[in-house]
C-alpha cells in the first residue's frame, strides 16, 4: 500500500476548502459569543468510562479506543463533544443560575454516520444550561438557525418532534430494552407491520397511539391530528402544545413535523429539532433538549443545545471568493520591507512574489500590486499597472 494512501472516509482538507472551513468556524463563533456563549476547549481523549457514562453510552460503537501508556487505562477519542461540555459545566464550573457554552473542534467516529460522510467531522456546537422553559430551547433553535446564516446556507426547513409523546403512550407498558429498542425502530423506518406485531399485547390505547404516530407528519395541521388522536394520553397536549409555540416564533422558517421521529431517543428528553437544506444528505444541525445529560456527572440540571459538522455545511454553499490581496515584489532593501510590515499591521495579506515566479496562480486575488513610483512604495490597483 502506498503511504500517502489514507483510511477511508478520512481525507487531508486542501488549501480553498481549508480557509472556507476556517472562516467559518470565526464565524460561528462569533455567532455564538453575540448570544453570551462562552468557549470552551475539552479534551479530545478522556478516560473510556467517562466518554461513554450516562447518555454517552450510545457512542460505544462509534469510539475508538486505546491504551494509556502512562497510567494502563483505556481512552476513548472523543465521538461527541455534548457530554463533555457536561462535565465542565457540572465539575469545572458548576455555577448557579444559566450557562451559556459553545465549543468546535475534531470529533472521531469509527463509522460514517451517514453516506460520504467523513469519519472527522468538525463539531461545533452549543449548550445552554440552568434553564427548564421553552425559552431555552428556543435560544438554541434560533442561534442554530442564525448560525447557518451566516454560512450562508440558503432555503433551510426545521422539523420539530419530542420523545415525550411515545413516552407517554408507553408510560405503564412492561418492556425490556431489546423490544423497546425494536419498537423504536419501526417507528423510524415507519414500519407498520413490525409496529403492529411489537405492540400487539399493548393497550389499546397505547398500541393505536403508536399506530397513528406513522401518519402524524407534515405541516403544523398535523398538530391538530395528533390532538384528535392522542389527546387523552396523558401530557400529549402540553407537549403538542410546546411544538406549536416554538414553531410560531421561527419568523420566514419552513417548519415541518414528524411525531414519530426519535433518532437520539436515548439522549433527548424533550422537544427536538433537525434543520434541512438543498444538497445535504442528511440533518446539517440537530439539536434539542436533553435534561439529563449532566445526571452521571452529579447534576441533573436542565439543558438545551445542538450540533453541526462544519464540513458537512461546507460542502452543501457554494464555495467562497478568493480573499483579496496586495501583490508585493520579493526584496531585501529595509524600504520595501518596512512598507510590506506596514500594510500586513493593518490586516492586509501581502503574497511575495519569488524571483521567477510571478506568473502562479495561488489561493489569493491579488487586485492590487506594492509598486516603487517616484523614489516611494505605493499601493496601486492592478488593473492601473498594467494599463
Amino acid at each position: 500500500m502506498s503511504a500517502w494512501v489514507l483510511p477511508d472516509h478520512i481525507a487531508d482538507v486542501l488549501p480553498s476548502e481549508a480557509r472556507h472551513i476556517e472562516e467559518l468556524r470565526r464565524g460561528l463563533l462569533d455567532t455564538a459569543r453575540c448570544y453570551g456563549y462562552e468557549l470552551v476547549m475539552p479534551p479530545l481523549l478522556e478516560h473510556l468510562e467517562s466518554l461513554l457514562t450516562g447518555t454517552g453510552e450510545a457512542l460505544g460503537l462509534q469510539t475508538f479506543k486505546l491504551v494509556d501508556q502512562l497510567s494502563g487505562r483505556s481512552l476513548g477519542l472523543r465521538a461527541d463533544t455534548t457530554s463533555q461540555v457536561a462535565r465542565i459545566d457540572a465539575h469545572l464550573l458548576n455555577r448557579k443560575g444559566v450557562t451559556r457554552l459553545c465549543y468546535c473542534g475534531p470529533v472521531v467516529h469509527t463509522r460514517p454516520d451517514r453516506p460520504h460522510a467523513t469519519r472527522e467531522p468538525l463539531q461545533f456546537g452549543a449548550e445552554i444550561y440552568g434553564h427548564g422553559g421553552l425559552e431555552a430551547d428556543l435560544e438554541a433553535l434560533l442561534l442554530a438557525l442564525d448560525c447557518l446564516r451566516v454560512a450562508q446556507v440558503q432555503d433551510f426547513s426545521v422539523d420539530l418532534a419530542d420523545v415525550r409523546i411515545v413516552r407517554s403512550l408507553l408510560a405503564g407498558v412492561p418492556l425490556d430494552a431489546q423490544k423497546l429498542q425494536n419498537i423504536y425502530g419501526a417507528l423510524a423506518t415507519k414500519d407498520a407491520g413490525e409496529l403492529g406485531a411489537l405492540a400487539r399485547d399493548f393497550p389499546a390505547a397505547s398500541r393505536e397511539g403508536l399506530l397513528a404516530l406513522l401518519q402524524l407528519y407534515g405541516d403544523e395541521g398535523i398538530l391538530l391530528e395528533a390532538e384528535k388522536a392522542l389527546g387523552r394520553t396523558p401530557g400529549v397536549r402540553d407537549v403538542l402544545s410546546n411544538l406549536r409555540w416554538l414553531a410560531s416564533r421561527l419568523d420566514g422558517v419552513r417548519v415541518s413535523f414528524d411525531l414519530a421521529d426519535l433518532r437520539g431517543y436515548a439522549y433527548y428528553s424533550g422537544a427536538r429539532f433537525a434543520i434541512y437544506a438543498p444538497g445535504a444528505s442528511d440533518a446539517l444541525v440537530r439539536g434539542g433538549r436533553y435534561d439529563e445529560v449532566g445526571a452521571v456527572f452529579g447534576r441533573n440540571r436542565p439543558a438545551a443545545g445542538f450540533s453541526l459538522d462544519i464540513k458537512q455545511v461546507v460542502g452543501v454553499v457554494p464555495p467562497r471568493a478568493l480573499k483579496a490581496a496586495i501583490r508585493a515584489p520579493w526584496g531585501d532593501s529595509g524600504e520595501v520591507r518596512a512598507a510590506i510590515a506596514a500594510l500586513r499591521s493593518q490586516g492586509e495579506t501581502v503574497v511575495c512574489v519569488l524571483p521567477g515566479h510571478g506568473s502562479e496562480v495561488d489561493e489569493f486575488h491579488c487586485d492590487r500590486e506594492l509598486a516603487c513610483v517616484s523614489g516611494q512604495w505605493v499601493v496601486q490597483a492592478i488593473e492601473a499597472i498594467d494599463n
